[in-house]
């Protein structure tokens, strides 16, 4: 059957495939434009599925916040100007919109999305961390996006009790550019705090320290090393001031932070 330029186009601009890829689905499917687009669908993850193996640490992050619950997501792409384009930042979006109500279960609903979207920027796009927190009774949250060329990048979200707003607001930004590894102390592996502990004391010896001070040598050198990983323990905004002594008697009872990158 005769297809025409004007069914060629729209079949384009639905899937993003080329000129003469959208006019020989057509022929092949009889002029049906669903099945066409099925058919162009299926090649084009085809083609997809031979970059999964590339990397694909860009991307963009949103932050959805409701009353006393929030959403983070991630969408993974292999250039920052993918992670820039409107599809890709709408749908992040969209996805944390939905976390809000279903947490990470929501990703099921974009998977046919994110496949379209995959034939159209010819990019290994995947979903990255998809992540809900809601508060306990009486706790509060407080959250912070840092935006970078018009897309969400680094998210956070900070739960504490009996913290003020503005204290825990403070500690959102800190940990957005702190990036912490742990909350408290309590959280590091004891095999990890060993192996440091060990690493210091080679390290202190290596320099002559004289034995009798070795042991409090290697305890301050391992509270700096705390102070690099755990949340609690840093200096507020690189200040003398530990988070923990930020809180106003409060309690810092959780975070979570997605990122780019990471």
């Amino acid at each position: 059957m005769s297809i025409s330029p004007k069914d060629v186009k729209a079949l384009r601009d639905a899937t993003g495939a080329g000129m003469m890829d959208a006019k020989r689905a057509l022929e092949a499917t009889d002029g049906d434009m669903e099945a066409a687009k099925q058919l162009l669908r299926e090649k084009g993850l085809a083609k997809a599925a031979g970059r999964d193996d590339r990397q694909n640490d860009e991307g963009a992050v949103a932050l959805a916040v409701g009353n006393g619950v929030a959403a983070i997501a991630r969408i993974k792409t292999e250039t920052d100007f993918s992670a820039k384009s409107e599809a890709v930042k709408t749908m992040v979006e969209k996805l944390a919109e939905a976390a809000l109500v279903t947490g990470a279960d929501a990703i099921e609903d974009f998977r046919g999305e994110l496949d379209e979207l995959r034939l159209t920027i010819k990019e290994n796009l995947d979903f990255g961390a998809v992540e809900r927190i809601e508060a306990a009774e009486g706790n509060t949250l407080d959250s912070y996006l840092h935006v970078q060329d018009g897309r969400g990048v680094n998210a956070v979200v900070v739960e504490g009790n009996g913290v003020s707003v503005d204290a825990l607001h403070q500690v959102a930004l800190h940990v957005a550019f702190a990036k912490p590894m742990y909350l408290s102390s309590d959280e590091v592996p004891a095999t990890e705090i060993d192996k440091e502990r060990d690493s210091l004391l080679e390290i202190t010896k290596a320099e002559g320290k004289p034995e009798q001070a070795w042991d409090k040598i290697v305890t301050g050198r391992l509270r700096g090393w705390f102070a690099e990983r755990v949340l609690l323990e840093q200096g507020l905004h690189g200040d003398k001031t530990a988070v923990k002594d930020s809180l106003g008697g409060g309690q810092l009872v959780r975070y979570l932070q997605v990122m780019i990158g990471a």
